[in-house]
């Protein structure tokens, strides 16, 4: 089934403007929450056929709910790819033990992601 709804968990306005624009102009239909908690309400009452997750915001950070989202039976079938600023090969290897289906460095490459997002779908 092919990925249609996609949620955005980033603390910068300027991050959810530039992901919104490469996946709205691509055909996807895009909602955002600005931290983890905001993110596991918007999960639970708008089901995201995927989520793209910052690693650095305040309260919890994008591992921790990385975590809980795949620990949690209800949530665990949405496939998570994190973006973050983040770029030492530890922080990728932590992000895909969370649980994570991928993990791309920011500034992220509009056409890298866009290839991860149809595999993850097909």
């Amino acid at each position: 089934m092919a990925i249609q709804k996609i949620l955005i968990v980033d603390d910068s306005p300027t991050e959810r403007y530039y992901l919104t624009d490469i996946l709205v102009r691509n055909g996807f239909t895009v909602t955002t929450a600005e931290n983890g908690e905001e993110a596991l309400a918007k999960i639970r009452a708008d089901r995201p056929e995927l989520i793209l997750m910052d690693v650095v915001m305040p309260g919890a950070n994008g591992f921790q709910i990385t975590r809980s989202i795949t620990r949690d039976p209800e949530l665990s079938s949405v496939p998570i790819i994190i973006c973050s600023s983040k770029n030492q090969e530890t922080d990728r290897i932590w992000g895909m033990r969370q649980g994570a289906k991928d993990y791309f460095v920011k500034p992220v490459d509009p056409a890298a992601l866009l290839a991860r997002i149809a595999t993850l779908g097909a």
